[in-house]
């Protein structure tokens, strides 16, 4: 039988720990919340694996590094109110569930979201977690201001829209740039516009919505 609690210790372990994540709550975050609840039935033996994990419709789950590192950068404390932007069936959603206050997780594909708040009801019972749909790249107004927006995916363009829906302290974090390279950002709004600093190199799949219209050639 797959030992799925041996699995998340050795996915923290081998894939966390050793990416210089620290921060002790979002490690425990990431030994409780079951992975395998959060992907396709038949990819449930490749939940912990190293890499991120197809959902269709050009949407994935971000690899167990990635997510970590991109939660530790924003700097999520016990009282923040996070909008976790494109959160595909919702893992990203559960672990910030044990380290914030409220959690809207946003998804615009009702299928998704669908399963998202069947997985968090079954993994955390989602009692911080309200499950929003609607277009990714409008966030969700009703819940502003935010103290942290994650973008679930890449992104071509500097999400100034998402940076209106901040607090004064508020911090985006995302992934900017198409696969294979990018770069993860942590975004502040200084003077009505978004400042970000690069934390570390990463790729994910663009979320719908963010990708940078086609450049006109002559």
């Amino acid at each position: 039988m797959f030992d799925t609690a041996m699995a998340r210790r050795m996915m923290v372990d081998g894939q966390v720990r050793t990416a210089d994540v620290t921060n002790l709550d979002l490690i425990a975050a990431m030994l409780a919340v079951p992975r395998e609840l959060f992907v396709p039935p038949s990819l449930a033996g490749q939940a912990y694996l190293d890499g991120d994990i197809p959902l269709g419709a050009g949407r994935a789950l971000l690899k167990p590094m990635v997510l970590a590192k991109l939660i530790q950068g924003a700097q999520v404390s016990a009282a923040d109110c996070v909008l976790d932007v494109g959160c595909g069936t919702g893992y990203s959603a559960a672990i910030l569930s044990r380290l914030a206050g409220s959690v809207v997780a946003l998804e615009e594909d009702a299928t998704l979201a669908r399963l998202a708040q069947q997985a968090l009801l079954s993994s955390v019972g989602a009692v911080n977690v309200t499950v929003a749909v609607g277009p990714l790249t409008a966030g969700w107004p009703a819940a502003a201001l935010y103290d942290v927006i994650l973008l679930n995916g890449a992104t071509e363009i500097v999400p100034e829209a998402l940076g209106r829906q901040l607090k004064p302290e508020g911090r985006i974090a995302c992934i900017l740039g198409r696969a294979p390279t990018g770069k993860a950002m942590i975004y502040r709004m200084i003077e009505d516009h978004l400042v970000g600093r690069p934390i570390f190199d990463a790729a994910a799949p663009v979320l719908p919505g963010f990708a940078a219209p086609p450049a006109f050639v002559f």
